[in-house]
């Protein structure tokens, strides 16, 4: 593969002036089954690069337990995406955003208090250094100066928006020549950060949606010479919990591409395909109040989150063929998508009289921290005894992020992280009932101050004033959903329960879940975990690869958080993303 130089005036590939014309196409994103379909797209959209992130929490669960499998096969996506014909812009972070769990940081850095992530705190730094360590040489071989795909690695991501310590991104950048790197680093930022997230030496590049001339003035005033590259291109937006989805017209969205391309610019679109924020990997962000993202990572791209071609692939594939060539093939067709339904769940398994299949309770004076029992995503099950029968005011301080709380196994409350109210009041049967808390991770903050996002019981519990002691607290992670024992449902259980059921295809192919009088939860299709839904959307059908089915029957597991009266559930041949705001 032809390697990429900076020169004052552009790229040049070879020697020759190139343009990057760049999608984001999250690997981890989208089944793997999928990724050589998904990137022929890119390439038929007459794209020369696609760009990924590399999620440090998916590949190191441990610290030294470095995943390279299945899902996580980095090294098989960048050989398909070479393939194709493909470079590639790699962004390992260590921190990625992406509205991902955490911003791509582990969990475990947070079993360390006072830890500051994103710093030359040793401690940090330790961890990204052994991270680094184990990642990059497997990366190394694909490096375009070994003859592979990759042609440019990004350091660090959005710095200027977070901090403005030199040190920090010096050592990164040193990190990655000292593990071999030799192809050209590059920062990201939006325009009003340029000075603080770019170092000496690093091409900068800029981050916007609007204003295409504006903000390319402002990253040629910040760095007079060399090329100009938009490395990410807003070509729609995310949605979370609560909110309208958001949407962006193919129009608008085609108009700015085309200015940035007529100025001369490189661009990554993000995204030129979102994918899915599978099982519990969706972030969430905090400004004023918290909000987690959907499990749809859909993003109003040109390929939707099935990966079929929407109105902005055919008018971004327009514009792009203005300013450079694209492929003579007709247009990539819809997958075809199944529809089965009346699906019933005609098993059962309550959580809490099964909670100790799911995971082993640690006893202490006060609940501990999911990160204090080595947990990433899921649950952690806190249980203690009331002292006396009668009123019981109690209080929780410090949920992260949704408690529901029980008495001998009745549901007496729910406190969410996003509103002021810590309170509930209920009446206690007799002394010595069971009080449990049910508190669910509904993902880390992945973007500003607020990424050190412990989750669980965090402050104080007190019951009538007074402090709670003697606690166990159990993780409940969920990687198994299998694990419980089920039974026919003859009624419904009482507060969070596992529905199983089982369906037949003749033929896999995509299809979307329909969950509707369900109320919150999550889903798995023969152990593949599908992601959140919530009756509060706008989000009301889940994605289901054609990869994830087989011909012939298949089983179908709904963690529901609360009661529900109907054990049923469909797989529709369309999305439903929810109301729509622009």
């Amino acid at each position: 593969m032809p390697e990429l130089r900076i020169d004052p005036d552009g790229f040049l590939l070879d020697g020759e002036p190139f343009r990057i014309l760049s999608g984001g196409l999250h690997y981890f994103r989208v089944h793997p089954g999928q990724w050589a379909d998904r990137l022929a797209k890119a390439r038929h959209l007459g794209l020369n690069t696609v760009e990924t992130y590399i999620p440090w929490n998916l590949h190191q669960p441990a610290p030294g337990a470095t995943r390279m499998d299945g899902g996580l096969d980095l090294p098989r996506f960048l050989d398909l995406a070479a393939e194709q014909g493909l470079h590639v812009l790699l962004r390992p972070g260590p921190y990625i955003c992406a509205e991902w769990e955490g911003g791509g940081l582990p969990s475990w850095l947070l079993a360390e208090p006072g830890i500051r992530l994103r710093s030359t705190d040793p401690r940090y730094l330790d961890a990204v250094d052994a991270w680094f360590g184990a990642l990059l040489p497997c990366l190394t071989p694909y490096l375009a100066t070994r003859g592979g795909p990759v042609l440019a690695v990004q350091v660090e991501n959005e710095y200027g928006a977070h901090g403005d310590d030199q040190d920090y991104l010096t050592h990164l950048a040193g990190l990655l020549r000292g593990h071999g790197v030799d192809v050209p680093l590059f920062t990201c930022d939006q325009p009003a950060d340029l000075a603080r997230g770019s170092i000496p030496g690093v091409l900068a590049t800029v981050n916007f949606d609007t204003g295409a001339a504006v903000h390319l003035a402002a990253l040629r005033a910040h760095q007079p010479q060399g090329p100009l590259m938009v490395t990410e291109f807003w070509s729609g937006w995310f949605d979370r919990w609560g909110a309208a989805r958001t949407v962006r017209s193919a129009a608008d969205a085609a108009a700015e591409l085309d200015a940035v391309l007529t100025a001369g610019a490189s661009v990554n679109l993000y995204m030129f395909h979102g994918g899915t924020n599978f099982g519990f990997t969706n972030g969430a962000n905090r400004k004023h109040t918290y909000r987690p993202t959907v499990t749809s990572y859909d993003y109003d791209a040109p390929l939707d989150e099935s990966g079929d071609p929407t109105p902005k692939y055919a008018a971004f594939r327009e514009v792009i063929a203005r300013h450079a060539p694209v492929p003579d093939a007709p247009a990539p067709e819809p997958s075809r998508k199944l529809n089965v339904p009346g699906i019933r769940l005609g098993e059962s398994a309550s959580l809490l009289a099964c909670a100790d299949r799911l995971g082993e309770a640690v006893a202490g004076p006060r609940p501990l921290a999911m990160e204090e029992l080595g947990q990433d995503f899921g649950f952690v099950l806190y249980a203690a005894r009331l002292p006396a029968a009668g009123p019981a005011h109690l209080r929780l301080d410090g949920v992260r992020d949704r408690a529901q709380v029980f008495v001998d196994g009745q549901p007496v409350g729910v406190l969410e992280r996003e509103s002021d109210h810590r309170v509930l009041t209920f009446t206690v049967p007799s002394a010595g009932a069971r009080l449990e808390v049910l508190v669910e991770n509904q993902g880390r903050v992945n973007y500003g101050p607020g990424i050190a996002d412990r989750k669980g019981l965090l402050g104080e519990a007190r019951l009538n004033g007074e402090p709670l002691g003697e606690w166990t607290s159990r993780p409940i992670g969920l990687a198994d959903p299998g694990a419980p024992a089920y039974r026919p449902t003859q009624a419904a259980p009482v507060g969070p329960a596992f529905y199983r059921g089982a369906f037949t295809v003749e033929e896999p192919a995509d299809t979307f879940l329909d969950l509707a009088g369900w109320t919150k939860g999550s889903a798995w299709i023969n152990g593949f975990p599908l992601g959140r839904y919530w009756s509060r959307g706008p989000q009301r059908r889940l994605y289901v690869p054609g990869p994830v089915l087989r011909a012939g029957a298949n089983e179908i597991v709904v963690l529901e958080l609360h009661a529900t009266a109907d054990a049923g559930v469909d797989l529709r041949d369309t999305p439903d993303l929810g109301p729509t705001q622009e």
